[in-house]
């Protein structure tokens, strides 16, 4: 897997860093918070809708960054290239449809990346110039996931409330 890849090569950027378990290791389009039960069909019928819109594409993660910056890095990620316009693309949709239902719009840019790692404490100083330049194979995107996160002593626990196919015409939820 292109995800699990990525997170191999930030490894040898060192310790201070709590990484992603290779199995929670996503991209995420929009973080919504704590939503209740009750808030649940609107919100995925708004997903449905919006990721109906899309057709499904090839992506690949190339390159590690850091943010806020290497210097004081308290995330370390696996930049998106190929696949990037779609997947911002995406994310912009979904904040639309979204935004009636009182979530609010993010206030900075969105930038597609994968979460590897997170700093422990403290940020942390990393050199990326010493890492292999990340360059996934391709993978394809054909759907996204509204996913439950439980935070437990042994980290988060992901759970797929529903998954979304991207089939590029709005309505039509039978390919």
């Amino acid at each position: 897997m292109a995800l699990a890849a990525a997170r191999e090569a930030a490894r040898e950027l060192g310790g201070g860093i709590r990484w992603t378990k290779q199995e929670n290791i996503h991209l995420t389009l929009k973080f919504l918070g704590e939503v209740f039960e009750e808030s649940l069909e609107g919100i995925c019928g708004a997903l449905r809708r919006a990721c109906s819109a899309h057709a499904p594409f090839d992506a690949r993660l190339k390159g590690l960054g850091a943010f806020p910056s290497p210097r004081r890095a308290r995330v370390i990620w696996a930049g998106v290239d190929r696949g990037s316009e779609e997947t911002t693309s995406l994310a912009a949709s979904v904040e639309a449809a979204l935004e009636p239902l009182g979530f609010r719009r993010e206030g900075r840019p969105y930038m597609p990346h994968a979460t590897l790692g997170r700093a422990r404490g403290r940020s942390v100083g990393v050199d990326l110039s010493k890492t292999d330049v990340l360059d996934s194979p391709l993978f394809r995107v054909a759907s996204a996931e509204l996913t439950k996160s439980t935070l437990t002593p042994g980290g988060s626990v992901y759970e797929i409330v529903e998954a979304f196919a991207l089939n590029g015409e709005e309505g039509d939820y039978s390919r």
